[in-house]
């Protein structure tokens, strides 16, 4: 299970994923084989890609001929991918980026195990289904492994890199090394729902939701507190109409369901409604915020008390998921702030976060957040618990 420049890569799905797969594999020297059963889709691809190229000239971070060898490099299929999958065959490893579906990748991971040779790497990308499910479905899932980039792939650094129970011994490493040698920064998790950042995240949005819908603040004043006192780029709600709200709200809801109807994970019935009437966020003009010519700028409420409450009680939620995921050996302590920070740019490690404002801090806020609502949504890491209890802190 040999990984270096001359392994050829497929990509399936020609997406914004897919694309930006494709497009940092051939500027790693690749050679690079994308397809996509929509019509079309690699055009689009192939001119998505011409655009970045172009972009990284102009900014004198490549060659003309360098960025003319990478484009070289990638052979876009231009008819759509039906069950002939031929054009994957001389690859070493096949990375799809298709819908967050588990049959479709099940059904392609069948058809094309059938064309390329035994000892080729299937690499899935999906966010937040299970690894094990996908490799399921092939006669030789121990070549099955979950490579989940984040998007748009050629800017953020993170990958994280999914073995599951039944995946070959030496697979974790020959793709944990490709991925450094792609310049990514890579990270093994798990295979559990929402794997590191997709897990750790939601209450980022849902505690965010949960405030909205109490009415102890708007969206602009959450929004606002986020930004100002915890120093993330983007607050939860520009986030999702961002991400788009459908594509949040099926993460949420896989993961929710994956954890057997865990309360933490519930999904929201606000982001529900907004989904249903079609309100998706920035990409239909409509989410928590009016994106449509002529609409009010949004005016968030400055009251310091609120915005620490907002501040508070999202980040304790946080820390104490970051926290659980260390006690359930999701990921090291060093992987799952080195997640968050190059995965979803959070502005510090979660758990050196709590370092800094002091784990026993952490914990109150949590035991008067349960204590108030009475809700196991609110229930404190048992690692957060014994920390406390022993005057312990990570990294030590």
């Amino acid at each position: 299970m040999a990984l270096d420049r001359n392994t050829v890569v497929g990509v399936v799905g020609a997406g914004a994923m897919g694309t930006g797969i494709a497009q940092v594999a051939a500027a790693a020297g690749h050679r690079v084989v994308l397809g996509d059963s929509v019509r079309g889709a690699t055009q689009k691809s192939q001119a998505s890609i011409g655009k970045a190229m172009e972009r990284e000239v102009l900014k004198d971070r490549l060659s003309r001929d360098a960025a003319d060898e990478v484009m070289s490099r990638i052979d876009y299929q231009w008819e759509p991918l039906g069950d002939d999958l031929a054009p994957y065959k001389p690859c070493g490893l096949v990375i799809e980026a298709i819908v967050e579906d588990l049959a479709p990748k099940q059904g392609l991971f069948q058809r094309i195990e059938g064309v390329v040779a035994n000892d080729a790497i299937l690499g899935t990308n999906t966010s937040s289904l299970s690894v094990a499910s996908v490799a399921s479905a092939c006669a030789v899932s121990s070549r099955v492994i979950g490579i989940h980039f984040f998007n748009p792939a050629p800017v953020l650094p993170l990958v994280e890199v999914i073995p599951w129970l039944g995946g070959h011994a030496e697979l974790t490493q020959a793709v944990h090394g490709l991925m450094q040698r792609w310049n990514k920064t890579p990270v093994i998790a798990s295979d559990t729902p929402g794997f590191i950042v997709n897990r750790i995240a939601r209450p980022f949005y849902g505690e965010a939701i949960r405030l909205l819908e109490e009415g102890v603040a708007d969206a602009p004043t959450i929004d606002i507190a986020m930004k100002e006192l915890g120093g993330f780029r983007m607050g939860p709600f520009e986030l999702m109409d961002f991400i788009g709200n459908d594509v949040n709200y099926a993460v949420t809801r896989s993961v929710f369901e994956g954890f057997f109807y865990d309360p933490r994970y519930r999904p929201s019935l606000t982001q529900r409604r907004l989904v249903e009437s079609g309100f998706l966020g920035k990409k239909t003009g409509r989410g928590y915020y009016d994106y449509r010519d002529g609409s009010p700028t949004p005016v968030p409420t400055k009251d310091p008390d609120v915005s620490l409450l907002i501040f508070e009680r999202i980040l304790a939620m946080l820390i104490n998921e970051a926290i659980d995921a260390v006690h359930m050996r999701v990921a090291s302590p060093a992987d799952i702030d080195l997640a968050m920070t190059k995965g979803v740019n959070y502005p510090k490690g979660l758990l050196a976060w709590g370092n800094e404002i002091g784990l026993p801090r952490v914990l109150g806020w949590l035991e008067r957040l349960q204590a108030d609502y009475g809700e196991d949504r609110y229930r404190p890491s048992p690692l957060l618990r014994r920390m406390v209890r022993d005057e312990r802190r990570f990294f030590e």
